[in-house]
């Protein structure tokens, strides 16, 4: 199974008060731990979509991974994923899937990735994991990562609208929900307390 991974990195952190893609903890690059985490998840290969202060943040993707820089950045995330997912594209011509995630959730772990990635449902056939649609719940709220089948990239790149990402879609879609609640890692940040 082929299932690329796409981390969102392309804001420019308003609330924040600067690009999330700049930010560290621990001595680590938020995009360093979200490349890792997709990575470890069984992502391969993995794209970066990158916007404000771009050239700022490229040196912090940790090697291997591709880069997109996201024009129009700032009409919001729909940009942002319709711009990745056509770079997982030239990335991986046959991923039956990729995995989403967000740079602002540096306390997600591999094991999230791999739980919505190739648990309960996905199945072998690979019919099955190009139509999959697969979303991390913590506590019962939607989160990330999220699994996209192939079959939904195009319908939802045509569906995406301002700042909303996949959440409207998903839900129309009956994403199937997968429990990571043990896992933690599922909250953003969003402000720098």
């Amino acid at each position: 199974m082929t299932v690329a991974g796409l981390v969102l990195a392309a804001g420019g952190g308003r609330r924040m008060g600067r690009p999330k893609a700049l930010l560290s903890s621990d001595g680590e690059s938020w995009l360093g731990r979200a490349v890792a985490a997709l990575e470890a998840g069984g992502c391969l290969p993995v794209v970066v979509a990158l916007g404000a202060q771009a050239p700022d943040a490229l040196p912090l993707v940790p090697p291997g991974a591709h880069v997109v820089v996201v024009i129009g950045w700032e009409r919001g995330v729909a940009e942002s994923l319709r711009r990745g997912l056509d770079a997982v594209e030239v990335a991986s011509p046959d991923a039956e899937a990729v995995i989403v995630t967000l740079v602002d959730l540096p306390g997600l772990r591999a094991e999230a990735v791999a739980r919505v990635g190739g648990t309960g449902g996905v199945g072998q056939d690979a019919g099955e994991r190009r139509s999959a649609l697969r979303q991390a719940h913590y506590a019962g709220t939607p989160g990330h990562p999220v699994l996209l089948g192939r079959e939904h990239w195009g319908p939802l790149r045509a569906a995406l609208r301002g700042d909303v990402g996949a959440r409207d879609y998903l839900a129309a879609h009956g994403a199937v929900a997968v429990d990571c609640t043990d896992l933690g890692g599922g909250d953003d940040v969003d402000r720098r307390e």
